[in-house]
């Protein structure tokens, strides 16, 4: 039986990846048949086959782990294929098919992506020499390792290290084949991202808050400038602006952003400043007299769960995503705010770079580091012109006096 991560990855690599090599060898030509779900020999088509399994996306994991059940043959044969994020507990119904056989194999390989996927406990708690034991074959790209596999482009290696590090967990699996200290994570699943898409805030629960503007300014010719308003639990549809960087920009985007304050109330503004980008749009909104918040995605954070703002904001945002939060709908948004993983640095949250969420996804993911920048403070409590808590919003004055911003950060 073959079985990969996905019924998707099984068939577009593993079970295409059987075709070729069959095609390129004469005795396999000669003795096995190819087939779309099965490979098998011809003169022994019901004992000698290879199957390809799976599971339906639905599935728990005590679904999963039935899925190699059922197999009882003398010579059973068990290949699983990207095996860094598959349950563990796959192994064991695996396991079962070897009790009871003259001789029996289990392969797997994947990426070292995880510390809690079958690949990792094969690799360190049941690695051994003894019968029953797991022989482990590291395969790495470092560079320096008169080892490492040609597939590998060299010069691609020796970038990706000297970019992002060799203790970056991303680094660490793809590149160097070693476990990260700890798991690369999704920080959002689609679910919970088309749950808040589909929900609708309850009156009084945005109106006693500050109306933010989140204002992510393109940093190259095929990136999106977007302005994210946001108050409270409740995100609005933002602006979206595509233009080459000139002189002129930063004027175009103070005058949109000013001109949605005038539309929707709004009382901040926090613009992407990161290597100055928004340097022009802030001082003219400034000058305009409206608290301007310049935010560095890469600047240490004031708190210490994370490595840095971007860490703090995008992870703030997930908390408030997941807390009830609701979005605009907008299936863009879908991708980028799921493909993006975070890992632990030093004890502290860190999310993984920008450059390699726009090699996964294709596109800078404008429309999330847009709604982002409005989580570079605690939420806190609308204000008039005068400086006054608005109290005239059906009950916001109660709540703004309860309301504490910075109870969560104490908490943490």
């Amino acid at each position: 039986m073959a079985i990969s991560i996905t019924g998707e990855n099984l068939r577009d690599n593993l079970w295409a990846e059987m075709a070729r090599w069959q095609n390129e060898s004469p005795l396999l030509l000669q003795a096995f048949q190819w087939t779309a779900s099965r490979i098998f020999a011809k003169e022994h088509p019901e004992t000698w086959f290879l199957a390809a399994k799976g599971w339906p996306k639905s599935a728990d994991q005590e679904t999963i782990g039935r899925t190699l059940a059922g197999l009882h043959s003398r010579y059973p044969f068990y290949l699983i294929d990207e095996s860094g994020d598959i349950p563990p507990n796959l192994l064991r119904s695996a396991e079962q098919g070897l009790t009871s056989c003259e001789d029996g194999l289990i392969i797997t390989a994947g990426n070292t992506t995880s510390q809690t996927g079958l690949l990792y406990e094969v690799s360190t708690r049941l690695r051994g020499e003894e019968p029953g034991q797991w022989k482990v074959i590291s395969i790495t790209a470092d560079p320096d390792d008169p080892k490492r596999t040609p597939r590998v482009d060299m010069e691609w290696a020796r970038q990706q290290i000297a970019t992002y590090g060799r203790e970056n967990p991303w680094v660490m699996a793809y590149v160097l084949g070693q476990f990260p200290p700890g798991s690369i994570n999704a920080l959002l699943s689609v679910e919970q991202v088309e749950a808040a898409m589909k929900r609708s805030p309850a009156p009084g629960s945005f109106e006693w808050a500050e109306n933010r503007l989140g204002v992510d300014v393109a940093r190259f010719g095929d990136d999106r400038t977007v302005l994210f308003p946001r108050q409270g639990l409740a995100a609005q549809r933002p602006a979206i602006m595509r233009h080459a960087r000139d002189s002129a920009v930063s004027v175009d985007i103070a005058n949109r952003a000013m001109g949605m304050r005038s539309e929707q109330e709004i009382d901040q503004a926090f613009l992407d400043d990161t290597v100055g980008w928004a340097h022009g749009a802030v001082d003219v909104l400034r000058a305009s007299g409206w608290p301007v918040y310049a935010v560095q995605f890469d600047k240490p954070s004031g708190n210490p769960r994370y490595v840095n703002m971007r860490a703090q904001m995008w992870m703030e945002m997930a908390e408030w995503i997941k807390s009830g939060g609701c979005l605009p709908e907008i299936p863009e948004m879908i991708p980028e705010l799921t493909t993006v993983t975070y890992f632990f640095h030093n004890g502290k949250f860190q999310i993984e770079s920008k450059d390699q969420i726009k090699k996964r996804l294709g596109r800078s993911p404008d429309l999330a580091d847009g709604l982002a920048l409005t989580f570079a403070l605690p939420d806190s409590p609308a204000r008039r012109q005068d400086g006054l808590p608005r109290g005239d919003r059906g009950g916001a004055g109660r709540q703004q006096q309860e309301y504490d911003p910075y109870a969560r950060m104490n908490q943490s």
